[in-house]
């Protein structure tokens, strides 16, 4: 590796309030005109004909002007790191590739896309409903799916969806009696949690030590009448891909089990392999990861739903539906699961993706994938090669598709405690983001999962690797260094809180104030 030059960062630090403390009574940031004498005398008030569904109160916002509003958040943006300020690669699972900014400025500017409302009708908003029926060809033709379904928020959305659909195919012809549900360990946690949920008893596979991979044997062991279906992440989180997933679906048909294939992490096989081909039913995309749409921080998304013509009839209502002359949506749909997202779900969304997809074309998608998997093999070895104390669990002679769950055990042993933690408080005084440690359980000790997906060179991913190897470096050299870091950050010594302690966390302003103040 060539000499690289760590750069010199500094996060801001503004100590900024939340913006309701900013707030000063009267103050405006636009004043809104009053309406005209001819429509308030054909309108009236317009307060009077709410009745009973009035608020009791003013609604809480701030009271702040325009030039406040522009400071605060971006003094909050200088305050943050994201994939448009510093590497993503340390994101692993969460492909957090570069979204391309005329994408942006389309969606959030577009007057055909910004104006639209969801009630309006069906025949002024053919433009809306063809980049939903085009996208869904296309991510057709990707899966290999009769029909897709963009109405799910999320993956794990679209993972319930999916169980429920199963679900009532199964109660539609009589099977009551399977209430079993497979998966894998190092399948993502919420195919057993969605499905479970629903009341199906699962049964997680554990990993064979030398292939990374759940067992067949094991796993026909496990198959029984009972079998509902199987939800399997393929690639799992590991980066290793079951090359047998063909055997492992048709043993699942064999006992009348359905099969749902967790293609959140899909980067790897755009272009290259469709879940149909591997036997799936069902299966999902996350268009927020794999088709460069941005995950904005927990949401908007979209879990692209595919199954197949025989499960078409249980899809989430509306669909979008052409007759050769107009589109239309189709509420009419007496075995669908209902409804699962109001109105058409997030549109911002499917447009992003319908772009990206459009902009690359069939050869450029499949170039996504062979970049991401050659990305990923490159920097893995580049990893264990040069930073000190780090190991590869399950199967090390196999080579991973697009990220690789690592550890900082020997690290950790090495230095006398100082593991990922340690480095993740060290990592953003060189402008990167924490690394991304792995989904529960934590089968590996002091996990990290990077993924160097198609949005990088091999100048990032060198400085990636630096950077790493620079943090062990000093945990094993100057450790009172690490145990005072991070020192450049917005925030000195952070503590970190984990989800469920409820008595630090504030989802809301009206929560904050009935709990702090």
């Amino acid at each position: 590796m060539e000499t690289i030059t760590l750069r010199e960062f500094h996060q801001a630090r503004w100590n900024e309030p939340v913006i309701m403390e900013m707030s000063t009574e009267g103050e405006r940031g636009i004043l809104v005109p009053l309406a005209e004498k001819e429509i308030a005398a054909m309108v009236g008030d317009g307060v009077s004909v709410l009745g009973g569904i009035k608020r009791k109160s003013k609604l809480a916002l701030p009271e702040v002007n325009q030039p406040l509003v522009n400071r605060h958040y971006i003094r909050l943006s200088q305050e943050n790191q994201g994939a448009d300020n510093s590497l993503g690669i340390s994101q692993g699972t969460c492909t957090l590739k570069y979204s391309p900014k005329v994408q942006e400025h389309t969606v959030g500017r577009h007057p055909g896309l910004v104006g639209v409302h969801p009630l309006q009708a069906e025949e002024s908003m053919q433009g809306i409903l063809k980049i939903y029926y085009e996208t869904e060809q296309i991510m057709k033709e990707i899966g290999g799916m009769d029909r897709v379904s963009f109405l799910p928020a999320s993956g794990g959305h679209a993972i319930y969806a999916n169980a429920q659909i199963i679900s009532a195919f199964h109660k539609a012809n009589g099977n009551t009696h399977k209430n079993e549900i497979i998966t894998t360990l190092h399948s993502h946690p919420v195919d057993a949690a969605a499905t479970s949920i629903l009341g199906y008893r699962v049964i997680t596979l554990l990993p064979d030590e030398k292939t990374g991979l759940p067992c067949l044997d094991e796993f026909k062991a496990a198959l029984s009448d009972k079998t509902a279906g199987i939800f399997i992440t393929n690639p799992e989180d590991t980066g290793i891909y079951n090359a047998q997933i063909d055997k492992f679906t048709q043993a699942a048909h064999d006992v009348g089990a359905l099969c749902a294939y967790d293609q959140a992490n899909a980067n790897a096989l755009l272009g290259i392999a469709r879940a149909r081909e591997a036997g799936f039913d069902l299966m999902h995309f996350n268009l927020h990861k794999s088709f460069s749409s941005p995950h904005g921080g927990g949401g908007p998304g979209c879990g692209a739903l595919g199954c197949t013509a025989e499960l078409a009839p249980y899809l989430p209502k509306p669909t979008v539906e052409f007759d050769g002359s107009k589109y239309y949506l189709d509420y009419d749909r007496q075995k669908s699961i209902g409804y699962v997202k109001a109105f058409l779900g997030n549109f911002p969304v499917v447009a992003r993706a319908y772009m990206w997809c459009m902009s690359l074309g069939a050869e450029g998608l499949k170039q996504v994938a062979i970049t991401s998997v050659l990305n990923n093999q490159y920097m893995t070895q580049e990893i264990i090669e040069k930073v000190p104390g780090v190991s590869l669990h399950f199967a090390p002679g196999i080579r991973r598709m697009e990220q690789t769950r690592l550890s900082f055990d020997k690290l950790f042993e090495q230095s006398g405690g100082l593991g990922v933690d340690a480095v993740n408080a060290r990592l953003v005084d060189y402008g990167i983001s924490e690394l991304w440690q792995s989904h529960h359980p934590f089968t590996v000790p002091e996990p990290f999962t990077p993924e160097p997906c198609d949005s990088y060179n091999k100048n990032d991913m060198d400085y990636f690797v630096q950077v790493l190897k620079t943090v062990a470096t000093e945990c094993l050299e100057n450790p009172s260094k690490i145990a005072s870091a991070p020192h450049k950050a917005s925030r000195h010594l952070p503590k970190h809180v984990m989800g469920e302690d409820f008595s630090v966390i504030a989802t809301t302003w009206r929560q904050y104030t009935r709990r702090f103040r």
